[in-house]
């Protein structure tokens, strides 16, 4: 196996030096302000250790990456009854869709999608004010990363309330079907803000180390969710986390990994590492373009895809 922190560097110095950069997210537009030559990767291993390379000090809005994290949530308030009202399939569509939902009567495919990930916020708002709801996903996260410098980015969060009519279709035809129980509007503003968290590659990395052993914090050894748990989200991560780039992402990397349109990607090496990459532009499915491209790297010269090492690397 190649050495790890070499490897880091290269591959930070090569996503540096690319001019093929993706598109960031104009249509949210305090996300389309974010300067796109800028890079981040960070891989955080079980002895606790972190390996850094690019701009790893720079916060950035995990967006959907957050979603990885109230599904854990939601799964613990509510356990399996959590999937009467979500699915657990792929979609094949854009990640805002509204065509499959109207199709499947208001259950939502996958809790990554919008829909999805709407319909996870309501149950974590279930008997909760939207301000304890919200703290609650911080904290956890917070926790998780060891770092109380996680925080809510709120311009970016009013941004995504300002123009954020796509997913307030989404939610009222869910609410239509009964499938989401509380007032909308709270249900979106905690869904906004959680998008909105912002945080480093490292703490994102760090944050997500659970689920790349067994459930536990590798630091630690304190049990976040059971290893069975664990594995299912992984799996979910796998065939939904990219939207309808999923495919390509399992194919070209190889790993579990949960996609936001602030250009984060995190994934997991199940039993070694968690890895996080952050570059703000984007492909055609709203996923890091330079991001998938430095973990395809990554897994191929580290050995570590879950289907075993590549030959080669593909071009593209």
């Amino acid at each position: 196996m190649a050495n790890l922190e070499t490897v880091v560097a290269e591959i930070a110095a090569e996503m540096a030096a690319r001019p093929d950069r993706g598109q960031v997210a104009t249509y949210i537009p305090e996300l389309g302000r974010i300067d796109p030559n800028q890079f981040a990767i960070a891989v955080a291993l079980k002895d606790g250790s972190t390996v850094c390379g690019g701009d790893c000090g720079a916060y950035f809005s995990i967006q959907s990456v957050s979603k990885v994290f109230t599904l854990t949530l939601a799964l613990g308030l509510a356990g399996d009854r959590l999937w009467n009202r979500v699915g657990r399939e792929p979609s094949g569509s854009r990640f805002n869709s509204i065509v499959q939902l109207e199709q499947e009567r208001g259950i939502p495919r996958n809790p990554f999608i919008n829909a999805g990930a709407i319909a996870v916020t309501d149950m974590i708002l279930s008997g909760h004010q939207p301000r304890e709801a919200l703290g609650e996903i911080l904290r956890f996260l917070q926790f998780l990363a060891d770092d109380d410098g996680v925080h809510i980015d709120r311009a970016v969060a009013a941004s995504e309330e300002r123009t954020g009519f796509n997913n307030r279709a989404l939610a009222n035809f869910m609410k239509g079907f009964g499938v989401i129980e509380n007032t909308v509007e709270y249900v979106l503003g905690v869904y906004f803000h959680h998008c909105a968290i912002a945080m480093t590659a490292r703490q994102l990395a760090k944050a997500g180390s659970f689920l790349a052993h067994l459930g536990k914090n590798p630091a630690t050894g304190h049990s976040v969710v059971t290893a069975e748990r664990a594995r299912r989200i992984n799996a979910i991560m796998l065939t939904c986390g990219h939207y309808d780039g999923s495919g390509e992402f399992a194919y070209r990397v190889g790993l579990p990994g949960k996609s936001g349109v602030g250009g984060a990607i995190l994934a997991v090496v199940p039993g070694k590492a968690s890895v996080a990459v952050w570059s703000p532009g984007l492909d055609a499915s709203g996923n890091s373009h330079l991001g998938r491209i430095a973990l395809e790297r990554l897994t191929a010269r580290m050995g570590w895809s879950i289907f075993g090492a590549p030959a080669a690397i593909e071009p593209g």
